[in-house]
């Protein structure tokens, strides 16, 4: 206990944290914040253990398992304490493991990231394969899986990921008739809206089986499928040319040994007037490693890419990088907006797995949301294109053609 209780007293120093050991002490950490919440933990035995070993994995598998149980609060403000204690831009690394377990990590990391192939369909199929009635829980009725835009944080979820679309579409300057490819095309939702809107004739491809068969259907139900289609098929692998690329919340799973691989490939399949858009998480900072949680649970073979890393694998190919934004906040509320639905949920979700997954995917959608709010992650938004003279040489254009597609609806 003298152990976890010195950690517990480094880590939380705003706000209070009480801890209840398994003799029944108890011990309170920190001091008490307006700006942040209070929680009591419960731990059994081996819970601290597993703490002291690896802190991010040691803890989520504590709480999934239910050696560490919540008596006060909830798993978002347990974490909400210990990422506030550490904000990224106070470069605090109290809670980071140790040195050997760092490097263990790397390696390990290193081969994780790698994504050939057929390890990218099973990376793929571990997370996006689940029951289409989990997403059908917390996402809104579009199944847009990726950050939202927030034009006013008191937006609903369904507003904000409308103008993501249109925030989406407004840079890719499509007219009607272009030839877009949506690479990671989800459930179909920015295609069908990106055909609805500039008459464009989009195909989408994906990795996963359960949205290909989500995404046929919806462009079968609108009578689109001539215009809008949708194949099982790696980026790799896709022939034919055209005007527009769109990629959202995909390239984090491309993996950087493969990037000048992406770059160059889709290059290939671009026009020579074409215009290419990339929508991803990334880190505010230098490299990195996937944390362990999220690599043995929720994205296996995932990486949130650095900046620079993007930069490396484009440099060189005579691509154009015409537009780049940071969306710095907007998941971090699309991910709360997740996380209050899936808790609002979780009897359903319980029903259609069991209490041990939910916990797991509130673990989940907690860390994630407050690694936008306190830690090093934020979205950029990249525009490419092929030739200089593509696109206009001002910003105008998005903010106009923006405007547009939110007052059409």
């Amino acid at each position: 206990m003298a152990v976890i209780d010195r950690l517990f007293a480094r880590a939380f120093r705003r706000g209070l944290l009480t801890v209840v050991h398994p003799d029944g002490s108890r011990r309170t950490f920190g001091e008490p914040d307006p700006e942040l919440p209070s929680a009591t933990i419960r731990l059994s035995r081996g819970a601290a253990a597993a703490i002291l070993r690896d802190p991010g994995l040691g803890l989520a598998e504590a709480f999934m398992d239910g050696r560490l149980t919540i008596e006060q609060g909830d798993i978002m403000g347990v974490l909400t304490l210990a990422m506030a204690n550490s904000p990224w831009e106070a470069n605090d690394t109290l809670l980071l493991p140790g040195p050997l377990r760092r490097s263990v990590d790397a390696i390990g990391h290193r081969l994780g990231r790698i994504n050939m192939r057929r390890q990218a369909k099973r990376n793929v199929a571990h997370h996006y394969d689940l029951s289409d009635r989990l997403y059908d829980l917390f996402l809104d009725a579009d199944r847009q899986y990726s950050c939202a835009y927030f034009s006013d944080p008191a937006n609903s979820l369904e507003q904000a990921q409308a103008d993501k679309k249109a925030h989406i579409a407004a840079k890719l300057a499509i007219e009607p008739g272009m030839r877009v490819l949506d690479i990671g095309c989800g459930w179909g939702g920015m295609a069908l809206y990106l055909h609805a809107k500039t008459g464009a004739d989009v195909t989408g491809i994906t990795l996963s089986e359960e949205q290909l068969k989500v995404a046929r259907r919806r462009a079968a139900e609108a009578g689109v499928s001539d215009h809008v289609r949708f194949e099982l098929i790696d980026y790799r692998d896709v022939a034919g040319r055209f005007d527009r690329i769109v990629s959202v919340g995909m390239f984090e799973h491309v993996g950087p040994p493969n990037y000048r691989t992406f770059f160059a490939r889709c290059r290939e399949l671009m026009t020579p007037q074409g215009v290419m858009l990339i929508h991803t998480i990334g880190r505010l900072g230098k490299p990195g490693v996937t944390d362990r949680f999220t690599s043995k649970y929720i994205f296996p073979g995932g990486y949130i890419p650095a900046l620079s890393e993007i930069a490396r694998g484009y440099e060189g190919m005579r691509y154009f990088l015409t537009d780049v934004e940071v969306l710095r906040l907007h998941y971090g509320i699309t991910l709360q907006h997740w996380y209050d639905r899936t808790v609002a949920a979780r009897e359903a979700i319980v029903d259609l797995y069991d209490a041990r997954f939910y916990r797991m995917w509130t673990f989940y959608l907690a860390g994630a949301c407050l690694s936008f709010r306190y830690g090093g992650m934020a979205n950029y938004q990249l525009q490419f294109s092929r030739a200089r003279d593509t696109l206009p040489i001002t910003r105008d254009y998005m903010i106009d053609a923006e405007r547009a597609l939110r007052q059409d609806g």
